[in-house]
């Protein structure tokens, strides 16, 4: 405790009576005498303002004189200390770089103590944390980012850019933001134009408090994630000798190893994001909604509507073996619908053809080559019926339709690791994998059961809807659970519930409804199957809970799809 705000020894009434006035001093006057004494940073630089108006010299104090060595890389430092929420380093940064209206490089939020500490808060300002091992530049599919080999500044190159939004999700700190205006994603470069010259960016020499500074750090190869936050986070047993969790108001640094460090006040591992509770929806990406459901039904309905064994030789049509030209039509039909729905997310759709830069790191650029390849195989199928006289038990009818089982699968498997390689909790690959091939077999069994109807498939089609809607229905009942701690699934629950509840109760109802008249008809439960499918999809977008640094309450990102 400083010394002024020792207790005072006290003073007998007596003797302060005689004492001189001047020398009778309270705890009030030596907090007014400490008071005047201190010297704030906004006070700070109004002295060095008034005594060298040029301030080029005192804004270099903020950021190295000289550039990283080998095994270094620049980096933001934010003193907790110093921030006080005020939003100059927002604004200077959407002034300099000519951001849209409703975009925004750096944001500042409110992290509060959680239950441990609940008079604890604290304001911070977040901006890109240029990770050693950047999820956005491993996810891109077209190779526009990069990580400067001198600065380890990651770089967006914006005339690289297909508008995909992929490195968004792959981020686990929200720090690209899609550019509606200009049908591409853009992020903080730490200003590295500015740094060249030795002139410090426009958030650092925007901040009134001097809370935000560049350094050095060395090579994350040397450094272990621990050290991150480094005054923020100690990496210290705690009294019962077990190694401190995490705080959950900040994401976790292993996945990319980010290298802003924050400094000052230590978080409490009980800190929470002042914006955790609030409950609003994600981004739907409606044409990925589409393109996921579409071309996971035309998949399933071509893989129930494929011939088994080789046909007997007199045999000449699918329709002889029970296998409806019909059928492989409509799954050629929903699945190029689906391939073309998945181009309307794409800001810049032209330059997509480069997806092959990414085939290295990118899940992404694996799934458009899953697709592209398996393409051609339901318009051949479908095709092949109306052939005169073409021979179904020959090599290609028959390679061809083998061919469609592995490939599919493949495809489907690509789509499902494109989720959960962004880390989410609600895409971790068994829940995802459990969706997208419980939407193939569904449809497997519908196309199967419109081909040959029969009491087996109807029961087929009724256990695969059942069985993949049973982990839906489990989340949905943890918002019901009064003791349940906040949790990612808590937070899917609670906006299935709340906000998104007509999404869902539509979706149970029109499955069951569907898998009610596949009994009777099953064509007119394929549109029924499908219109649950999409609902399913979307909360399967919507309740996900995106990690990000904390923030405030308010709306959502604006969905550019």
């Amino acid at each position: 405790m400083p010394a002024t705000l020792q207790r005072l020894p006290s003073i007998p009434a007596s003797k302060a009576r005689s004492a001189p006035a001047e020398e009778v001093r309270t705890l009030i006057d030596e907090l007014l005498a400490e008071q005047k004494s201190l010297q704030t940073p906004v006070a700070r630089f109004s002295e060095v303002h008034d005594r060298e108006p040029d301030l080029a010299p005192h804004y270099r104090t903020l950021i190295p004189l000289t550039r990283p060595g080998a095994g270094e890389q620049y980096a933001f430092e934010v003193s907790l200390d110093r921030c006080t929420g005020c939003k100059a380093c927002v604004s200077a940064c959407h002034s300099l770089n000519g951001l849209d209206e409703d975009e925004s490089w750096r944001d500042v939020g409110t992290i509060h103590g959680g239950r441990d500490t609940p008079g604890w808060q604290q304001t911070i300002t977040t901006a890109c944390h240029h990770c050693e091992d950047p999820g956005c530049m491993n996810g891109c599919p077209v190779g526009a980012y990069e990580k400067d080999a001198d600065t380890g500044i990651v770089r967006h190159l914006d005339d690289q850019c297909i508008g995909c939004s992929y490195c968004i999700l792959k981020c686990p700190y929200d720090v690209p933001k899609y550019s509606k205006k200009r049908g591409i994603v853009r992020k903080c470069d730490m200003c590295h134009q500015r740094l060249a010259e030795g002139e410090a960016p426009a958030c650092v020499q925007a901040c009134p408090t001097e809370a935000i500074r560049i350094i050095k750090v060395p090579a994350r190869a040397t450094v272990t994630t621990d050290k991150l936050f480094q005054s923020t986070i100690h990496d210290k047993p705690s009294t019962t000798g077990a190694k401190r969790r995490w705080p959950e108001a900040i994401p976790n640094p292993s996945t990319t190893r980010p290298t802003t460090r924050y400094i000052g006040r230590e978080i409490p591992t009980s800190a929470v994001a002042a914006d955790r509770d609030t409950l609003v929806p994600q981004p739907a990406h409606w044409p990925l909604v589409l393109m996921l459901t579409l071309t996971q039904a035309g998949i399933g309905l071509l893989l129930g509507a494929l011939p088994g064994p080789p046909v007997p030789s007199g045999l000449r049509s699918f329709s002889e073996v029970g296998r409806p030209a019909g059928i492989l039509a409509f799954a050629a039909l929903l699945f190029s619908l689906g391939m073309a729905a998945s181009v309307l997310h794409l800001g810049q759709p032209l330059k997509a053809w480069r997806f092959f830069l990414g085939l290295r790191t990118s899940w992404l650029s694996r799934e458009i080559l899953a697709f592209s390849l398996f393409a051609p195989i339901p318009l051949l199928l479908a095709t092949l019926p109306f052939l005169p006289n073409f021979p179904f038990n020959s090599s290609l009818a028959l390679g061809t339709s083998y061919l469609a089982l592995p490939l599919g699968l493949v495809a489907v498997f690509t789509s499902v690791m494109i989720y959960h390689d962004t880390r989410r909790t609600s895409w971790r690959f068994p829940r995802t994998a459990a969706r997208f091939f419980g939407s193939v077999l569904s449809f497997a069994a519908l196309g199967h059961l419109i081909a040959a109807p029969s009491r087996a498939g109807l029961i087929l089609l009724a256990t695969a809807v059942i069985v993949k809607m049973i982990p839906e229905a489990r989340i949905a009942r943890l918002a019901r659970d009064r003791n349940a701690g906040w949790s990612p699934d808590l937070h899917s629950s609670k906006l299935q519930r709340g906000p998104l509840s007509r999404a869902w109760n539509g979706r149970v109802m029109l499955t069951l409804v569907a898998v009610a008249i596949a009994a009777i008809q099953p064509w007119l439960a394929l549109p029924l199957l499908l219109s649950a499918e999409l609902l399913e999809r979307q909360l399967f977008f919507q309740t996900v809970h995106a990690p990000k640094m904390p923030g405030h309450a308010g709306p959502a990102r604006p969905n550019h799809s």
